[in-house]
């Protein structure tokens, strides 16, 4: 758990500084700095095309970093593989849903939970007692998992019969499956009505009153302003505002990122 710095502030569990990602010339992340506060809901905002889910792949070490620094705590992982990440507390989800195919709800979250376990393939695949013994122990925790994202009841359906909703749950009770301490959403309620939005964001501030930190990246200005206590703007690859999520909104160089495509531009209307 991150302690108090020295002015007496909370440290923060995430920290990036002046990051950046080039691809072919094209610099997708530049000079980039943000911070997570432990135990908040930060979001990500910027219009397509901005950047977000390049620094999304860089925090979880799908991509590594070309400069700068990011931190998870007191430790650096802008070039630790992603498993290593993984292994120190972060999670992600994806915009488009990625689940196994023929697979049940539970067994879906019980893959997620075995990054984390203790026992040998070997003891695994020869059925050994230790290993019967986890997998049980396994189990109860992605049935406890999926009672917190309120799939209990579906457990045992496959998990490709769901429907888009429910499926996105399925996804975010498999990220919790890692035991994180910081859980990327990436576009979490894209294609979804308000009403299902509104439950994801209900979802992810119990996660947050649950001791977990979250960051959402969003083009759903309701749902940033709702649920979210604290945003970090970007376009073209570069820091362009942070702060409230109403002030980031009324922000004049944001309203001026969003400009141009009608349907955000009618939202950051709407929501002032």
């Amino acid at each position: 758990m991150s302690g108090p710095n020295a002015n007496g502030l909370s440290q923060p569990l995430l920290a990036i500084s002046a990051i950046g990602k080039n691809f072919g010339g094209v610099a997708a992340v530049s000079e980039l700095s943000m911070v997570v506060q432990t135990g908040s809901v930060a979001g990500l905002m910027g219009p397509n095309g901005a950047g977000k889910t390049t620094l999304v792949n860089l925090i979880s070490g799908l991509l590594p970093s070309d400069s700068g620094t990011i931190r998870l705590a007191d430790v650096e992982i802008q070039r630790s593989p992603s498993h290593v990440i993984a292994e120190l507390g972060i999670a992600r989800t994806y915009q488009n849903v990625r689940l196994f195919s023929g697979m049940t709800v539970l067994e879906q979250v019980m893959a997620g939970c075995y990054v984390r376990r203790g026992t040998s393939l070997w003891a695994s695949f020869l059925g050994l007692p230790k290993a019967r013994a986890a997998r049980k122990a396994v189990e109860i925790h992605a049935l406890e998992l999926l009672d917190r994202v309120q799939l209990a009841n579906r457990a045992h359906l496959l998990a490709e019969t769901l429907s888009y909703g429910e499926q996105r749950r399925v996804e975010i009770a498999r990220a919790l499956g890692t035991s994180p301490r910081l859980l990327l959403l990436d576009e979490p309620t894209a294609g979804m009505n308000a009403q299902e939005s509104n439950e994801i964001g209900k979802l992810v501030h119990s996660l947050r009153d649950g001791g977990l930190t979250v960051l959402i990246v969003e083009h759903n200005v309701q749902l940033v302003k709702d649920y979210c206590d604290h945003v970090t703007v970007m376009n073209f690859g570069r820091f362009l505002a942070d702060g409230t999520p109403a002030e980031c909104i009324a922000h004049p160089d944001v309203q001026a990122a969003y400009f141009g495509k009608t349907t955000d531009a009618e939202r950051i209307r709407t929501l002032r």
